[in-house]
């Protein structure tokens, strides 16, 4: 896909993202918000994946490990195809299947039920060393929040990943810089975390999470890699997109108003028309 066309999606999946929180009252806009490039590229370019074949065996795997920007993750795989565009309007409302967090029983395209922080990629890496010991030639993909890879449990996983040689792994970190207690490095520094990954065995690359020359460059770099698990360190900006949310930790988890909904449309709908004139 052509990398225009990858931002007009980009900018759909946002849009879907803020649609579906300012209907639930709650959730959370501002992680899914900077991860939206990343859900785009992953399942509009990089993943072996059908639609119409959710549990197809061979499909790529992916796991999010930050669960609670499920927003961004639905979104996404409505655009894709994998259910109704209207049905994201249900986010966390009583009997819908979109729930506050990924639940692989009932969300087609939904492969790891996820939420508690530090839990999912070890399921990745779980996943991953099946492929290998069945000898399948499915990858396997897992988002992290930079917040998020505080847990012990992320580096427990990533020390098994390094020492097995997963190269069908590839972990990405949605580095920006903000959790729900303000900024990560006055909170619990993980910094740097490029330098503690390859000290676990891990293939590194940095790029920025907007920028789709970028991401498919570290994603083709990431299969080229023999004998190494891969992270992809992306910066990016928390609520990317939405202006007043941009860059605000206060956005890591609730819900616009009504007037800020306007608002967060219309920047959107700014952003699109921009790109129409490219």
């Amino acid at each position: 896909m052509h990398i225009k066309e990858l931002k007009k999606v980009a900018l759909e999946v946002r849009k879907g993202i803020i649609e579906s929180v300012h209907a639930a009252k709650c959730g959370h806009p501002g992680g899914s918000l900077s991860a939206a490039d990343i859900f785009t590229y992953l399942y509009f370019e990089e993943m072996n994946i059908d639609p119409k074949n959710p549990k197809k065996a061979d499909r790529d795997r992916f796991v999010l490990s930050k669960g609670h920007t499920a927003p961004g993750l639905y979104a996404t795989l409505a655009q894709r195809g994998f259910f109704p565009v209207e049905d994201l309007k249900t986010l966390r409302k009583v009997g819908s299947y979109l729930q506050g967090h990924p639940d692989m029983k009932h969300i087609p395209g939904i492969d790891m039920s996820s939420g508690s922080l530090g839990q999912g990629v070890s399921a990745a890496v779980g996943m991953a060393l099946s492929a290998k010991m069945s000898n399948e030639n499915y990858r396997v993909y897992s988002l992290l929040g930079d917040g998020e890879i505080q847990e012990g449990q992320v580096w427990e996983a990533a020390m098994f990943a390094g020492s097995r040689k997963l190269d069908n792994l590839v972990l990405i970190v949605d580095n920006n810089g903000l959790q729900i207690d303000g900024n990560i490095a006055d909170v619990c520094s993980p910094y740097p975390i490029d330098e503690k990954f390859k000290a676990f065995g891990f293939n590194v690359i940095n790029v920025s999470a907007h920028d789709f020359a970028e991401l498919r460059g570290a994603f083709a770099q990431a299969r080229r890699t023999k004998n190494k698990p891969s992270v992809i360190i992306a910066e990016s900006i928390k609520g990317k997109g939405v202006s007043f949310m941009e860059n605000n930790a206060g956005w890591h988890g609730k819900a616009p108003n009504d007037e800020e909904f306007k608002i967060a449309m219309e920047d959107l709908k700014k952003a699109g028309e921009a790109l129409c004139q490219k």
